[in-house]
C-alpha cells in the first residue's frame, strides 16, 4: 500500500474519492465524512493551481491510500480551517469495505498523528488532532483503542416517525409570524442570528453567507422548507432549516433562535412547523443530530417524540 499526502485534487482523483465514499456509505448504512467534506470535494480546485505554495485560504488536505495496483483502497480528509486559530485538525476517513483490516485505516491515522505532531504511542488529550467515525463504525473502534485515542465529543443522531405520535399544537409567540427564506434577500439576517445562536458550536457557529449560498445551489435546497420566525417589522429572530436525503428521510436541519429571544416556545413553533412541512409533503421519518451533552435539547427532542438513532463519535489526541 502507498500513501500520499494531497494538498488539492484533480476532477478524475476527487471521483475516485466520490466513488469510494458512496461505496463505503451502501456498505456501512451511514456516510463516512459529513456534508462539508462533501461540499469541498464538489468545489475542489485543480491540483495545478493548489500546488506549492499551499494558499492560506487553503482548508483541505488529503490522504489518499492506494494498493499495489493503484486502486484507491483509503482516503482522509483533513480540515485545518482552524489550525492557525484554534490549533486543532479535525479528521474524516473511510476504508473500502473489500479492504478492511489490511492496513489501510492504520496508516491514515498514523499519517494525521504524524501531521499533528503527536506520536503513536497512547498520550493525554492535547485537543490538537479529532478524528471522525460516523455511527461509531468497530473499526473506528479498533483504531481508537490501538492509537490510544480520547473520546471528547459525541453527536446523537435522533430521529421519529411522522405519523406517531401526533404532531403537538404550537402557536408563535404574541407579534411573531413565521413564513419561509426569501433567496438573495434573507441570507444576511440568517447567518447573524446563527452565529450569535451557535457562537459555542465548532461548526455551525463559522456559517458565512458565502456557505449558505452554496448550499442553496445543492439539488436538496428548498426555500419552502426553511422556516423563519420575524417580528412586526420582518426582523429574523429564528429559523428552522429543514433538508430532505436522496432516500426520503427529512431532517431537522438546524433550528437556530437569537439568544436573545429564547424562551416563550419559539423553538418549538419553529420545530413544530418543519415537521409538519415534512409530514405534508410526503415523509414517513424525520431524523436530526444534536450534541449528547446537550441534555436540554436532548429533552425538548425527546418530548417531541424523537428517539436516539446512532451516534458519531469523535476520537482524538
Amino acid at each position: 500500500m502507498q500513501l500520499t499526502w494531497r494538498n488539492g485534487l484533480d476532477g478524475g482523483e476527487a471521483a475516485e474519492v466520490m466513488r469510494l465514499l458512496d461505496t463505503t456509505e451502501a456498505a456501512d448504512g451511514v456516510a463516512p465524512v459529513g456534508e462539508h467534506v462533501i461540499m469541498r470535494l464538489k468545489a475542489h480546485r485543480d491540483l495545478t493551481r493548489q500546488i506549492e505554495p499551499v494558499q492560506a485560504d487553503v482548508r483541505s488536505e488529503h490522504y489518499v491510500v492506494r494498493d499495489s495496483g493503484g486502486a484507491l483502497v483509503g482516503y482522509a480528509h483533513l480540515d485545518t480551517e482552524h489550525e492557525a486559530t484554534a490549533g486543532q485538525l479535525v479528521a474524516e476517513l473511510a476504508v473500502h469495505p473489500e479492504h478492511r483490516r489490511q492496513g489501510a485505516g492504520a496508516r491514515l491515522v498514523e499519517a494525521l498523528l504524524e501531521r499533528a505532531e503527536l506520536g503513536v504511542e497512547p498520550a493525554e488529550d492535547t485537543g490538537r488532532l479529532r478524528i471522525w467515525s460516523h455511527g461509531e463504525h468497530p473499526g473506528a473502534l479498533r483504531l481508537a483503542e490501538r492509537y490510544g485515542l480520547h473520546r471528547p465529543r459525541e453527536l446523537w443522531r435522533m430521529g421519529r416517525d411522522l405519523a406517531e405520535p401526533e404532531l403537538p399544537e404550537t402557536r408563535p409567540p404574541q407579534g411573531v409570524r413565521i413564513r419561509t427564506f426569501a433567496p438573495g434577500r434573507d441570507e444576511a439576517a440568517v447567518v447573524a442570528v446563527n452565529g450569535k445562536a451557535f457562537s459555542w458550536h465548532p461548526e455551525q457557529g463559522q456559517m458565512t453567507e458565502a456557505d449558505l449560498r452554496a448550499k442553496e445551489g445543492e439539488d436538496w435546497f428548498d426555500p419552502g422548507g426553511f422556516f423563519l420566525a420575524v417580528d412586526e417589522r420582518d426582523e429574523l429572530l429564528g429559523f428552522h432549516w429543514t433538508k430532505v436525503h436522496p432516500d426520503g428521510t427529512g431532517e431537522v436541519y438546524v433550528v437556530g433562535v437569537d439568544p436573545d429571544r429564547q424562551g416563550g416556545g419559539l423553538g418549538r413553533s419553529l420545530t413544530v412547523a418543519g415537521l409538519r412541512y415534512l409530514r405534508d409533503t410526503g415523509r414517513s421519518q424525520v431524523m436530526l443530530y444534536v450534541e449528547a451533552d446537550n441534555l436540554a435539547a436532548v429533552t425538548v427532542y425527546q418530548r417531541l417524540g424523537f428517539a436516539k438513532w446512532d451516534t458519531d463519535v469523535q476520537f482524538g489526541r
